[in-house]
């Protein structure tokens, strides 16, 4: 392993040369970890299927209206929708290419909150072509 090399008092000195055996070592670390198979933690899970969500309106290549009512309904190109399926619906046309444009129009007298959602979720959807329509409607206000 080590040459042996005498001290000041003559004696051969006894150690062993570790740095050797630390790389033989460490290579059989990296090997280890390399060759582990990598391990998914999926769940599988069999959900539901709403009766409503099998004839979605379409998505619009050009451009999608949506509508928030005094109700408190949201409306997807004049069809009503759950916030879920506004999300879906978002993602899917932020996809296309070129990328629709969405116009959002809250009702006069629509809730403050819902709007603030609705917002919150095509900001989540990182929707960046969007626009506020139907303003002359709160000229009376």
């Amino acid at each position: 392993m080590a040459a042996a090399t005498l001290s000041e008092e003559g004696e051969p000195m006894m150690d062993i040369n570790t740095t050797p055996l630390i790389d033989v070592m460490l290579v059989l670390l990296i090997m280890f970890i390399i060759t582990i198979p990598i391990q998914s933690h999926a769940v599988k899970l069999d959900l539901p299927q709403d009766a409503d969500s099998t004839t979605p309106p379409p998505v619009d290549p050009v451009k999608n209206k949506v509508v928030i009512t005094a109700g408190g309904e949201i409306l997807w190109n004049g069809a009503p929708v759950s916030q879920v399926q506004l999300r879906q619906f978002l993602d899917i046309s932020q996809q296309m290419n070129p990328t629709p444009e969405l116009h959002l129009q809250p009702e006069p007298n629509a809730r403050y909150v819902l709007v603030d959602e609705v917002l919150a979720i095509t900001k989540r959807a990182s929707v960046e072509k969007m626009g506020f329509v139907g303003n002359e409607a709160y000229a009376e206000f």
